[in-house]
């Protein structure tokens, strides 16, 4: 398999992994006893649509996170978030059977809960954390508890309070991870991902800010001059690091704050336009439905 693929939802990653359906569509655990890649794959290059915490060991394949390598071959939990990019190749060096737990993801589970606005405040989903989180055996199989207690709710029959519940055992595991990676942090030198990192920084930035209103939507140009790099040569340069232009860039984080906007406020979609930095609410909802397949006003309807 070459180029770099696009994992959308969370059944894509199980299709992959060659693993059953997912019992639920926006979440899963996946025991990494099951995964198994293609047979053909030497490297494989992707980006997806979804979080992932994983918890594993003897993996035969060394990863890749960004634009350096991640720490994964002696550590033991790792965090990616959407739309970043990450890189395998085959570890023959590992002969022992790999072992752990996957836990993915879809942000559309988490909308219209406090977690949803929060997780970009985890500060190792971003590529400024390059390592994996090395835990005791104690804080091990407490991490390993949570993630089953999650499986368990998920597994059960749903009501109207399971998506609370696994919501809150999500925010406590990434609670306690946030304490160990503090006491990690001391000790280990975090790297830096160069022009990723900082293009991740500026658009969440840019789309925090309240006056954007005022200033509109980032450009190419804007955030190519942000760089001190032509606007070609940063869209070329992160096509062939995440597959995504600098525009894909700008548009993946503007639904993710209309989605924000949709499901936790009653703002009417005009408002939201505007607020996002749109002139035309016609323009907001074509590109909205155009990301996610579907309008605004019908991912509303999913959360009122």
């Amino acid at each position: 398999m070459k180029g770099i693929k696009r994992l959308k939802k969370v059944g894509d990653y199980h299709k992959l992994a060659n693993l059953a359906a997912p019992q639920h569509p926006l979440i899963s655990l996946v025991d990494y006893t099951d995964v198994r890649y293609p047979e053909d794959i030497k490297e494989l290059t992707w980006t997806q649509d979804y979080y992932t915490i994983g918890l594993k060991r003897n993996v035969a394949y060394k990863f890749f996170y960004g634009q350096q390598s991640y720490d994964f071959d002696e550590g033991l939990m790792t965090f990616v978030a959407p739309n970043q990019v990450m890189r395998l190749s085959s570890n023959p060096n590992i002969k022992k059977p790999p072992t752990g737990w996957l836990l993915l993801i879809h942000p559309d589970f988490l909308w219209n809960s406090a977690l949803a606005d929060h997780m970009e405040h985890y500060d190792f989903f971003g590529y400024a954390v390059n390592e994996a989180l090395f835990l005791s055996e104690k804080e091990e199989n407490m991490m390993i508890d949570i993630l089953k207690n999650i499986q368990r709710e998920y597994q059960s029959n749903i009501d109207k309070f399971s998506q609370k519940i696994i919501i809150s055992q999500i925010e406590l595991l990434l609670n306690y991870a946030e304490r160990f990676y503090e006491r990690q942090f001391i000790t280990r030198k975090i790297a830096n991902h160069g022009i990723l990192e900082k293009l991740e920084s500026l658009l969440k930035d840019y789309f925090n800010n309240e006056d954007l209103v005022d200033k509109g939507l980032p450009s190419v140009q804007l955030v190519a001059d942000y760089l001190n790099l032509s606007p070609n040569y940063l869209s070329s340069l992160l096509k062939s690091l995440t597959g995504m232009s600098t525009q894909n860039h700008i548009h993946a984080k503007l639904i993710d704050k209309a989605k924000e906007q949709l499901s936790t406020t009653a703002l009417s979609i005009s408002e939201i336009a505007y607020n996002l930095g749109f002139e035309q609410p016609a323009s907001f909802s074509k590109l909205f439905k155009n990301k996610t397949d579907m309008s605004p006003i019908d991912f509303r309807k999913r959360f009122h």
